[in-house]
């Protein structure tokens, strides 16, 4: 249930990803699955309105499910400036939450980590995506936290595609996942 404080961010929010978002047109998604549209979240995460948007409408999505976390992040590139947006949203709250990013893969040079920014290790960890399809980001990012030694409480994603990833993270992730928005509040089918 969305608090009435969020609901405005919350209804600003979503005009700005149907405004500058949703592609229309067939594309192949990252997953390799055709679709006849494309949610472009990157031109919401990046823009400079609905950056904080993003931070204050996840934040209290993850807030109001009861989740305790100290730090968020997820698979490079998409999850990275949902994690700063949270990050800077909790800080405008007066909470301590760090942002990381997850590589793909665990460096083979330098300190050879795969979880980048403030370490994760003891700490309960929500991994972002911006949108998800078959959860496969998500659960490599769930994957790599769990290696560094975070706890992952939760998945969280701007916009649910309605395509199997809640059911297949909370199968093999065994957490909760949470989204702000489905692909009906967005008027795709």
């Amino acid at each position: 249930m969305t608090s009435p404080a969020i609901a405005p961010s919350r209804a600003r929010l979503l005009e700005l990803i149907g405004d500058l978002a949703v592609v229309r047109g067939k594309v192949t998604l990252s997953s390799g699955a055709e679709a006849d549209y494309y949610i472009d979240l990157r031109r919401v995460t990046l823009h400079h309105e609905a950056s904080v948007l993003v931070g204050d409408v996840m934040l209290e999505l993850i807030n109001g499910a009861g989740i305790s976390f100290e730090s968020a992040g997820g698979l490079t590139m998409g999850a990275d400036p949902v994690g700063t947006a949270v990050m800077h949203a909790a800080t405008r709250a007066g909470r301590a939450v760090d942002a990381f990013v997850v590589r793909k893969a665990q460096k083979s040079y330098g300190m050879g980590r795969q979880v980048e920014g403030p370490d994760v290790a003891g700490r309960n960890v929500v991994v972002l995506e911006d949108t998800s399809t078959t959860g496969g980001s998500a659960l490599t990012a769930v994957e790599g936290v769990r290696r560094a030694g975070g706890n992952v409480v939760a998945v969280a994603v701007i916009v649910d595609r309605d395509t199997g990833s809640k059911e297949r993270i909370e199968a093999e992730a065994g957490v909760p996942y949470l989204y702000a928005f489905g692909k009906d509040e967005l008027g795709l089918d």
